[in-house]
């Protein structure tokens, strides 16, 4: 599990927010069709003065809910167009979920080609929607491991990846080993971990780094000791440290993306 339902993101540092913006930006919720025709939902929020390549949020095992509609807000707030997506339409269907939604049949249902098709779909709105030029993925849990699989797509259209303590073996979640596909990422990664995540250990960890190194793609890897699994909770009060380090590395690494590194 990764976040509650009441669980919110951190708020961005004050000096990373745009000040016409302060407030907040509110996301849309729409419904788009992926390349296989399969509907799905997403949460847009755009950015009236972009600084930087948007953002394409794929969220943890259950999907779309306020975390990451805000999470979008939040992107947007700091100057990148952003669209979470809900990975889950062709199994649970589109719009809200309650609390009781047993998401665990349908992570299981999903692929990682699956989920890069409604990334590419989400983006291409984005894209003719607002002009954005270069685009990344940034994925939280289940969505970390999808992000650092879409960093191995060489057809995906991204500048760069971002994975939050994304699950690096792979089997509980059916897919193959982000630690090992890595190696053949074709995308920058920033790679962000807790230091005390029970589900993400320093062995795999270390795997990982070594095959990201091989890739030869531009990276960085960061663990905050003492945090957890899912620390970037504004709840979490005695992670708001490493919140907030997050926060500016991520946007960060977005600033220093150039064109996209496609094929």
């Amino acid at each position: 599990m990764c976040f509650t339902n009441e669980s919110r993101p951190p708020a961005l540092p004050a000096d990373l927010a745009l000040p016409r913006l302060a407030g907040g930006a509110a996301a849309q919720r729409l419904e788009l069709t992926s390349a296989d025709g399969a509907r799905f939902s997403v949460a847009f929020a755009h950015t009236p003065e972009p600084r930087g390549p948007a953002v394409a949020i794929i969220p943890d095992v259950r999907g779309l809910y306020r975390f990451y509609i805000e999470l979008a807000e939040r992107f947007a707030q700091a100057g990148h167009d952003a669209i979470a997506i809900d990975p889950f339409g062709r199994t649970a269907g589109t719009g809200e979920r309650d609390d009781a939604w047993d998401y665990w049949e349908h992570v299981r249902q999903t692929t990682p080609a699956q989920i890069q098709a409604d990334v590419a779909a989400a983006l291409t709105y984005v894209r003719q929607t607002t002009g954005a030029p270069a685009a990344t993925v940034v994925g939280f849990c289940f969505g970390g491991a999808q992000a650092f699989l879409a960093a191995t797509n060489p057809d995906l259209d991204l500048a760069g990846v971002v994975g939050f303590y994304g699950a690096l073996s792979g089997e509980r979640l059916g897919i193959p080993a982000p630690k090992d596909e890595i190696a053949g990422a074709r995308h920058p990664v920033l790679a962000l971990f807790g230091g005390a995540d029970a589900g993400i250990g320093a062995e795999d960890r270390a795997v990982f780094a070594e095959n990201l190194e091989r890739s030869g793609v531009q990276h960085e890897i960061v663990v905050y000791d003492g945090a957890p699994h899912s620390f970037f909770d504004r709840k979490q009060d005695e992670f708001a440290e490493a919140s907030s380090d997050a926060w500016r590395r991520t946007l960060g690494f977005l600033a220093g993306l150039g064109a996209p590194t496609g094929a």
